[in-house]
């Protein structure tokens, strides 16, 4: 990493151990035997015992949880199977008020069900509805199941209307009919996840838990022969397996995750070419916190609580590459193995976090993050929970043998909910503590009402002026070829800054007196001032808390280019004099927003003097014998700009001069009255 140095390397090499040692500490200490191993020596019971089968106990608790299910009535499937039942009831009434009862209706009506509709009175209908809806309500009490064939629910039906005073029996096989038409094919239970898991529990404390009979003297396993599930089982209950520590295992593990972290930071080094050593130990300390995390809470900790907010800063502060790069390592370096789908939760967390993150790298303002807060658990509760609905179509049993609950997914929703929120508060923190750029930073320091650029239009406003010119140049620049719009327009108002020191020194805030390098008549010492807008730009850099990556214009932008009128004037003095004196201090353009930048800077002064009848063709030559001299002088060797991108930004920049030099009509002005024409 370039800008790290020994200590803060060995600081970030020993941050990274501290992960691998998280991460590979469930493996440490694993039994020397396994079930299927072949036994290293012969064993031999040395008394009577029983012992717990394991295995058995396993299997009897997988059969329970098969047949173990307890459903419950669900109140708002009855709301609506009496409404349904409401509803035919009104539709038997238009019936027998349309004066046909042989038309068509919510049931098939016989002769004499037709001749008592159309004799009963008013009050025979009002009580025959209230004694159908009392046998409804008997019926849903007990609950209905959704297969029930169609002749048992009408049996259910006259059983419990049985118990109704009717007095005619086309009355009663009438209202038998409207409840079976009403709940066929319909059921008001649900599953109740918290009732089923007491249930199983209940039936394994009842049932003989199985075990093992051990006689004295008995041969429980043969040196060479495979070890059985129940020899594992008796040779531990007896302190055969021990549990030591497994170095082979252990050091695997150990360097899977030291490579982890260190692919990790060098994809974020790609992704992120001024990676700083603040930012490297945010990414390697955050992941040390996750490692830690699921070892302390183990099996109860939400990955979705543990995987998207630590994703979501660092999408937001460092770009979306450095996010999801950042969640594939926790995720990979989870200490429990996940076998197949039978952990989705982790699964689920990811693709939540990965979606956070390639969203939040777009984010442009605090809302649309205090936006993304409430939508990722929202949308993380109604996946999950159409992935529940799903599991019994697809076969995918994603949350394995146990399904959550509604109130249990809407906990983990609401858990991630207040942690985004917190996140979000801690942002602004994280932004000045461990220079994280969000593009909402970004937006705020390019508000030219701040302090120092309200200073640098007031007191240099030529410089200001040149400023505005370059932002653009560079913005259309980088918009060519997808560089970062906001940083590069961010760096641009702040890339000369220094020249505030001396405003006066410099061409473009010079008016109609003299020019202060004439009286000083020693270009060393003017290419000394001219050194001087750097540093001191870096020192209010530094004074207004500008982030790195901000900060980074203000010298790159110049690089390590000659002074080519005061070497110039120099060497008119004396020919020997080295050119070393006369170049910037540097460092040469590390990133193509500050390779850009410096060429909108060189391209600039150029475009602004050609005149209006320049050709395309001629400002586009013009361009690019400035870019070719800087790539002579080797200043974007560094920035890992190509060809095709330096070619797409030398038209991008004719484009901006070519709205610049817009042709206006002249506009007439009246003589003022009085005045001769």
């Amino acid at each position: 990493m370039l800008r790290w140095t020994r200590l803060q390397a060995l600081v970030i090499l020993l941050l990274c151990l501290a992960v691998a040692t998280a991460s590979s500490l469930p493996w440490l200490i694993k039994p020397e035997l396994q079930p299927g191993s072949l036994a290293p020596f012969d064993a031999i019971a040395p008394k009577d015992a029983l012992v717990q089968d394991s295995t058995a106990l396993e299997q009897q608790r997988a059969s329970l949880v098969a047949r173990s299910v307890v459903q419950v009535i669900d109140q708002d499937q009855n709301r609506q199977l009496k409404t349904r039942l409401d509803q035919q009831l009104a539709q038997l009434q238009e019936v027998t008020d349309s004066g046909s009862a042989a038309r068509i209706g919510p049931v098939n009506l016989s002769p004499p069900e037709q001749d008592w509709l159309k004799q009963r009175s008013e009050e025979e209908h009002q009580a025959w509805d209230q004694q159908v809806r009392k046998a409804a309500d008997r019926m849903l009490s007990q609950g209905l199941v959704s297969n029930l064939a169609v002749e048992q629910l009408a049996r259910a039906a006259n059983l419990q209307l049985g118990e109704e005073p009717f007095n005619n029996p086309a009355a009663q096989s009438l209202a038998a009919k409207v409840l079976t038409s009403a709940f066929r094919g319909s059921s008001n239970l649900r599953t109740d996840p918290n009732l089923s898991k007491q249930l199983i529990e209940e039936q394994l404390t009842k049932q003989a838990i199985p075990t093992i009979q051990v006689r004295k003297g008995d041969l429980i396993t043969r040196k060479g022969e495979p070890i059985t599930p129940k020899a594992y089982d008796v040779l531990d209950y007896f302190g055969r397996v021990r549990r030591e520590p497994q170095p082979l295992i252990w050091f695997q593990r150990f360097i899977e995750a030291g490579a982890t972290c260190a692919v990790m930071l060098l994809v974020m080094r790609r992704e992120r070419p001024g990676l700083e050593v603040r930012q490297a130990l945010l990414a390697v300390g955050l992941l040390l916190l996750v490692q830690i995390a699921k070892l302390w809470f183990q099996g109860t900790i939400s990955p979705l609580a543990v995987l998207v907010p630590p994703t979501l800063v660092l999408a937001e502060g460092l770009g979306t590459g450095c996010g999801l790069v950042w969640m594939s390592a926790a995720a990979l370096l989870w200490p429990v193995p996940v076998q197949g789908l039978g952990d989705g939760r982790l699964l689920v967390a990811a693709l939540v976090a990965a979606t956070g993150a390639l969203i939040a790298g777009r984010q442009r303002s605090r809302g649309q993050l205090l936006q993304l807060t409430v939508l990722l658990p929202i949308s993380a509760l109604i996946g999950q929970w159409l992935l529940l609905q799903l599991q019994p179509i697809t076969g995918l049993r994603i949350w394995g043998s146990l399904n959550p609950s509604l109130d249990e997914l809407a906990t983990d929703a609401l858990l991630l909910g207040v942690l985004l929120m917190l996140t979000l508060l801690a942002i602004p923190v994280l932004e000045s503590s461990f220079g994280l750029l969000t593009r909402a930073r970004l937006l705020e320091l390019a508000d030219q009402e701040r302090p120092l650029l309200r200073r640098l239009s007031c007191e240099a406003p030529g410089t200001f002026e040149h400023t505005l010119m370059i932002c653009g140049l560079a913005e259309e620049g980088a918009r060519a070829i997808g560089a970062d719009v906001d940083l590069i327009r961010t760096g641009s108002l702040y890339h000369d800054v220094g020249k505030l020191h001396a405003p006066d020194w410099f061409i473009e805030n010079q008016k109609d007196g003299p020019n202060p390098h004439d009286a000083l008549d020693d270009p060393q010492a003017s290419a000394a001032v001219l050194q001087a807008h750097v540093d001191e730009g870096l020192k209010l850099a530094r004074r207004h808390r500008l982030p790195r990556s901000i900060a980074d214009f203000i010298p790159e932008h110049q690089g390590t280019l000659k002074m080519g009128y005061f070497l110039h004037k120099a060497r008119e003095r004396n020919p020997n004099v080295a050119e070393k004196r006369f170049r910037y201090r540097g460092p040469a353009p590390r990133s193509k927003e500050t390779a850009i930048l410096m060429l909108a800077d060189g391209c600039e002064a150029a475009l602004r003097s050609m005149p209006p009848d320049t050709s395309d063709a001629q400002a586009v030559e013009t361009v690019r014998r400035i870019v070719e001299s800087r790539q002579r002088d080797g200043q974007l060797r560094k920035s890992s700009l190509n060809r095709s991108e330096v070619e797409l930004v030398i038209r991008a920049f004719v484009q901006v001069w070519r709205r610049m030099r817009h042709r206006r009509i002249p506009y007439p002005i009246p003589a003022r009255r009085g005045l001769p024409a």
